[in-house]
């Protein structure tokens, strides 16, 4: 099976990375309680942390990894691409050069932080439309997807799963492609 190649910003990888990891975190507290006993609370899960590792060979192969550098000096959020992961919005925060570097051959290593999108300062469109169907005092809540934005996080959000979400929203065909402007009903 060949993969399409891996993506962030303007950059693209000429051929995949060869190792990849995805770091899940939740945070946790413990609090004490009298007589010895004690209470988790959860504060709710960080950012996901995306890995790689990777060489570049043949003629260029140093060229390659300073486009790449390049694209790490680029501030700010951007989309990062690959055929396997879910496509999120994320920050290039880390590139290592893994040895001597050598005209024909480059090993490097990568990491990205997951951007959420919740905490950015811009105000973000969430509309009720009232049910139609049902008459009734409840309504429908939807989202107007920004650039950015991926389902992940829109389920994160508002506390719907993913397959609930998608259950919702026939009209999306692929999870990891939505556009600005497309409306996802969450409840």
């Amino acid at each position: 099976m060949k993969l399409a190649p891996m993506r962030y910003k303007d950059y693209v990888w000429p051929h995949n990375p060869r190792v990849y990891s995805i770091d899940y975190e939740r945070k946790m507290a413990v609090n004490k309680v009298p007589f010895g006993t004690y209470h988790l609370q959860d504060l709710g899960r960080t950012r996901r942390v995306m890995r790689g590792e990777g060489e570049f060979a043949g003629e260029g192969a140093y060229s390659q990894f300073g486009l790449l550098a390049n694209t790490f000096y680029d501030p700010g959020p951007g989309l990062l691409i690959h055929p396997l992961w879910q496509t999120a919005s994320a920050y290039f925060v880390e590139l290592r050069l893994e040895q001597e570097p050598r005209p024909d051959y480059v090993r490097y290593s990568f990491a990205f932080w997951e951007a959420s999108g919740l905490y950015s300062g811009a105000v973000q469109e969430v509309t009720r439309t009232e049910e139609a169907a049902s008459g009734g005092n409840g309504g429908v809540l939807s989202h107007t997807v920004e650039q950015g934005d991926t389902l992940w996080a829109i389920s994160a959000r508002y506390g719907v799963g993913m397959t609930e979400l998608l259950a919702r929203n026939p009209q999306i065909r692929d999870p990891n492609l939505i556009l600005p402007g497309e409306k996802v009903t969450v409840r």
